[in-house]
């Protein structure tokens, strides 16, 4: 964690007062902690477009895995107001324009999540995509990046497979075909609670595998 407590220091004048200091101030987890003694973040977004350049987060939805489980009561599902159309992402979200009129402001939902996330480790099924838009929306807010340390099951996945040497075929990193390894039930996906809800279970799934009960710290999946 030194190396993220490293990059902190750069943005530390930056975000005095605000939500993400307030985030940063809390403790970070020990990498050499057991996995199912850390608590963890899991998160899915759902953008108008994969171009964090042109596209506009639309949905978030988040829930807790701690000791090991997840906690469905700490699950939530958050609509964003969009400044433009969605356009024909609809087809693939189901977010029409009517749907975000009186959703929340991005600002609100960025600060409920960073309360939410003090001293967790965050979570995602492709960490790449939808951190490239929480950091727009922090960079745009608090002039700084969220620098939280994360996991990524789909990396993780990745990192499994070539280790044992086995062909990556075009869709075997996406989110269901990596349950379907672990014989977990199909999902509708395209929701974002629903997702990470999904993922929350993967990630349980691949770490109870890699451990085989035995100890898994958290460094090995970061």
């Amino acid at each position: 964690m030194w190396q993220l407590r490293l990059r902190r220091l750069a943005y530390r004048s930056r975000i005095s007062g605000t939500a993400l200091q307030n985030c940063w101030q809390a403790p970070l987890p020990s990498t050499s902690s057991d996995w199912q003694k850390v608590s963890y973040l899991v998160v899915d977004a759902e953008m108008s477009s994969l171009d964090v350049n042109t596209g506009e987060l639309l949905s978030v939805g988040w829930v807790v895995v701690e000791n090991g489980a997840i906690n469905l009561g700490t699950a939530e599902h958050h609509l964003i107001r969009a400044e433009k159309s969605v356009g024909q992402s609809a087809a693939i979200h189901n977010l029409r324009d009517y749907d975000l009129i009186d959703a929340d402001r991005v600002d609100r939902v960025l600060t409920q999540f960073l309360q939410i996330a003090r001293s967790k480790v965050l979570v995602f099924h492709n960490a790449v995509l939808d951190l490239a838009f929480l950091n727009k929306i922090s960079r745009r807010y608090f002039n700084a990046p969220i620098l939280m340390p994360v996991v990524d099951t789909m990396m993780q996945e990745e990192g499994l497979l070539r280790r044992n040497d086995t062909p990556i075929k075009p869709g075997d990193l996406r989110l269901q075909s990596c349950r379907d390894r672990y014989n977990l039930p199909h999902f509708h996906g395209h929701n974002a609670l629903l997702d990470a809800i999904a993922t929350a279970e993967l990630l349980i799934a691949l770490a109870s595998h890699r451990s085989r009960g035995a100890a898994l710290s958290l460094d090995r999946l970061l």
